[in-house]
C-alpha cells in the first residue's frame, strides 16, 4: 500500500465527515441548478465516477477538483474562511520573538 492510500485510510472520522458533509452540499449546489452527474463532469474535466467520489465525500479526490467545483458554484470565496491565518498575521503585523538574553537558556529551548 503506498504512502498516500494509506494516509487516507487513518483518516480521523471528523475530517472524513467534513468531507461527506461537503460533498452533500457540492451536490446540492448541482442539483439546484439542474445539473446531471455527467453535465457536472463535463464542467469538471473529469470522468462521472470521479465526480461522484467528489460529491461522496472520497479523500481521494483531488483538493483541485474541490476548489474548481467551489469556482464553478461561485463559492471560492468560502475558501478564505478555511484556517484563517492568526491575527497578528493576517493584519500584515510582524511577529517577532522575545528577544533573548545572551547566554540564558529561553523555556522553549529545553529539551530535557
Amino acid at each position: 500500500m503506498s504512502k498516500s492510500s494509506l494516509s487516507l485510510s487513518v483518516l480521523p472520522e471528523p475530517a472524513q465527515a467534513a468531507l461527506v458533509r461537503l460533498g452533500a452540499r457540492l451536490r446540492a449546489h448541482r442539483v439546484q441548478r439542474g445539473w446531471t452527474v455527467a453535465d457536472m463532469a463535463e464542467r469538471m474535466l473529469c470522468a462521472p465516477t470521479t465526480w461522484r467520489a467528489v460529491e461522496s465525500g472520497k479523500a481521494g479526490a483531488s483538493v483541485g477538483l474541490w476548489v474548481h467545483a467551489l469556482w464553478l458554484f461561485g463559492e471560492l470565496d468560502a475558501l478564505d474562511a478555511v484556517a484563517p491565518a492568526p491575527a497578528a498575521l493576517a493584519a500584515n503585523k510582524r511577529v517577532r520573538r522575545a528577544r533573548r538574553q545572551p547566554g540564558v537558556v529561553g523555556e522553549d529551548e529545553r529539551d530535557f
